[in-house]
């Protein structure tokens, strides 16, 4: 195919606020997992495809299967999309009870 760029896997991105290796990052309406730490303005991969443990709202309980949204401002994993606020970014692969720190979620790629 004349027209085929990657797999998508991993995706570069000019890092919009500072990120360390292992933190969730939203970049617009992409989501994914810092593979490095970057400042702001530099090159940023992003893992956009795998099962992560993501810390969690701490009072979120998970039941494997259950639609896992991304709170940007805290940095965390909900089970509460706010109105549509918090975008939707995988599946639980876990059960996560409350109080708890972390799920495993696999991410929509």
């Amino acid at each position: 195919m004349k027209n085929y760029v990657q797999k998508g896997e991993n995706i570069t991105v000019t890092a919009t606020a500072a990120a360390s290796s292992g933190e969730g990052v939203l970049v617009g309406s992409l989501f994914g997992i810092a593979a490095g730490d970057a400042a702001i303005g530099e090159d940023l991969d992003l893992v956009t495809v795998g099962v992560f443990t993501m810390p969690k709202v701490s009072t979120d309980a998970f039941t494997v299967g259950a639609v896992v949204y991304w709170d940007d401002s805290a940095g965390l994993v909900t089970t509460d999309d706010d109105t549509g606020n918090n975008p939707e970014i995988g599946l639980a692969v876990t059960a996560a009870a409350n109080p708890s720190g972390t799920v495993n979620v696999r991410l929509n790629g």
